[in-house]
């Protein structure tokens, strides 16, 4: 397979996966997605706008958060966050500091 044929296909599994959880799984929620695999729609979000700023594009938290929540944060928490239980924030700390780091 020749390079561009894989970079478009890595972009079409992208967007598929970007999509899913934004229309299809709205029912995931972020601190479910982070203690079972070690990343959620926030870190999708980051990693998105790093390699936006790789690329001398400027993009902030905010915009590269919408671009994987379909919205703006504040209506996706309203809309589809639920409160998360003593169980998921304990697990989350953990997860979070092995995947993220301490410093977030």
């Amino acid at each position: 397979m020749d390079e561009q044929t894989r970079i478009e296909l890595e972009a079409a599994a992208f967007r598929t996966l970007r999509a899913h959880l934004m229309e299809k799984r709205t029912d995931v929620q972020n601190i479910d997605m982070m203690n079972l695999t070690g990343f959620c729609r926030n870190c999708l979000s980051r990693w998105y706008q790093e390699a936006a700023g790789e690329r001398g594009i400027d993009m902030s938290k905010d915009e590269a958060r919408e671009a994987f929540y379909g919205m703006t944060m504040a209506e996706w928490k309203s809309n589809y966050q639920t409160d998360a239980s003593p169980q998921q924030q304990e697990a989350f700390k953990t997860s979070f500091a092995e995947n993220v780091g301490k410093d977030g």
